[in-house]
């Protein structure tokens, strides 16, 4: 009888750990599900890229793929900004004042295309020399140039139209996203078709083929967003006069809200271009099987980022409803949805990694460290699926945006990239090892996040 009442006592226990409110997990699941594909389609872009340039050069794959780390540190910095703006504008949301909203649109799009300006100046001016920065293979230099100076121009696209996804994400608007990506990937694809390979009368263009076919997505795509902010949007219904006015008190709420959040994804975005580059000085299969390997890891982890993004939306209009008293609950209940979808991630990552790699024409030896690669990323991403929704989704939605990028700093520039380094240039080992060493940090992070998570002093009322 005392074992009946004790496992009774511990199933009431765990169970307890789960709210019980059906309106949480309706739309924990439909903003995860809808960000999660939108998410699947923007990566599945660089996936397209990625196989047809592999199919038609592996140094034209190389090539792209170290201007997709510069593309990833642009996206990194706009997605801080957009962030930023979700956790103000999703608590004005909550509380149902929509103005200020419109004037933290403003703020982030001066922001983003400030940002996207100062990086397309660098990278069309200095081509050649930021690129030596990842690889001394000129054959892969050549190729990344090419393609450089084309897509460099999509940036300023680029950060317009995530900016504006991120505020229609912050009142809950998220189907417009799917259907920007949609467009994105089904544009891209077919243009990718035409001008890589010279078919239907077009040129052979290779590399610069697939900037043509992504700037031209990307330009559609913004065109999109605003038809939709313009006639479709009811929530909202932001006007261009709206975005103009700046309001100083609001933009120095919003510095301390979202500086944290910037300064912190562009310390992720630096490092792994620092990461790219670690692996790019030893040699082009190495640079090759890391694309291949990133760009599947970040198809299967869709799910993964979508439930950060939903946390952020969630805590943040709580909060601003007044209802803190559930957050503690909604903390407990997050976190082990989280093991629950590493768990399948890796699980599916492992069983679909010799699958995946069929379609890649490459050589042997970057066939063999790709599927190595994923191999790692299989059993590190239960570890990402954890720590970095539990740290960017609740602790920064709740107010605590300074935590991640201190958290950041310590892990990534003290740890990983050092041990990287020393592993690859100072003991020679294999990139296998090196690899390990720069994805050491999903797992060593979970201990940090278990104890900020449970000690909930992240949660800063408005």
């Amino acid at each position: 009888m005392h074992l009946c009442f004790d496992g009774s006592q511990r199933m009431e226990q765990t169970m307890s750990i789960f709210v019980k409110e059906s309106y949480f997990y309706k739309r924990f699941f439909a903003l995860t599900a809808a960000i999660a594909l939108q998410n699947l389609i923007v990566f599945s872009v660089n996936l397209a890229d990625n196989v047809m340039l592999g199919a038609y050069q592996e140094s034209a794959l190389s090539g792209v793929a170290l201007v997709n780390q510069i593309q990833f540190l642009l996206q990194m910095l706009i997605m801080g900004i957009g962030e930023g703006m979700i956790i103000l504008s999703s608590r004005y949301w909550g509380s149902r004042n929509l103005k200020p909203i419109a004037s933290v649109t403003g703020l982030g799009l001066r922001l983003g295309l400030a940002v996207a300006g100062f990086m397309w100046l660098v990278v069309f001016l200095f081509p050649h020399a930021v690129l030596s920065l990842f690889t001394k293979e000129e054959a892969v230099i050549y190729e990344g140039v090419n393609y450089l100076q084309i897509i460099c121009f999509s940036y300023f696209f680029f950060a317009v139209t995530n900016i504006m996804i991120a505020t229609l994400r912050s009142v809950e608007t998220v189907r417009i996203a799917f259907v920007v990506s949609f467009s994105t990937l089904i544009i891209n694809v077919c243009l990718n078709y035409i001008f890589i390979f010279g078919h239907f009368g077009a040129p052979e263009l290779g590399a610069r083929g697939a900037a043509i076919a992504t700037l031209t997505a990307r330009i559609i795509e913004t065109v999109i967003i605003f038809v939709y902010v313009k006639a479709i949007d009811r929530k909202l219904r932001l006007k261009l006069k709206d975005l103009l006015p700046f309001d100083k008190e609001l933009f120095l709420r919003y510095l301390r809200v979202g500086a944290p959040v910037i300064l912190s994804n562009a310390v992720w975005g630096i490092a792994m271009a620092v990461q790219t580059a670690i692996l790019g000085h030893m040699g082009k299969e190495a640079i090759a099987a890391n694309s291949i390997a990133t760009t599947v890891f970040q198809i299967l982890t869709v799910v993964t980022y979508g439930s950060a993004s939903a946390t952020a939306v969630l805590i943040g209009k709580t909060i601003g409803e007044g209802r803190s008293s559930v957050i503690r609950e909604y903390a407990k209940t997050l976190q082990m949805l989280y093991l629950i979808i590493g768990i399948v991630t890796g699980l599916g990552l492992y069983f679909c990694k010799n699958f995946i790699i069929g379609f890649y024409a490459v050589s042997e030896e970057t066939k063999a460290l790709a599927l190595q690669f994923m191999t790692v990323l299989s059993i590190t991403v239960v570890g990402t699926a954890y720590q970095m929704p539990s740290l960017t989704g609740i602790v920064r939605s709740g107010g605590d945006t300074s935590f991640v990028l201190y958290n950041d700093l310590i892990f990534m520039w003290l740890i990983v990239l050092p041990s990287s380094a020393l592993a690859a240039f100072v003991f020679h080992f294999s990139p296998l090892i090196v690899f390990i060493c720069l994805k050491s940090d999903q797992i060593l992070k979970c201990a940090v996040a278990v104890v900020k998570v449970n000690r909930y002093r992240w949660i800063r009322l408005p």
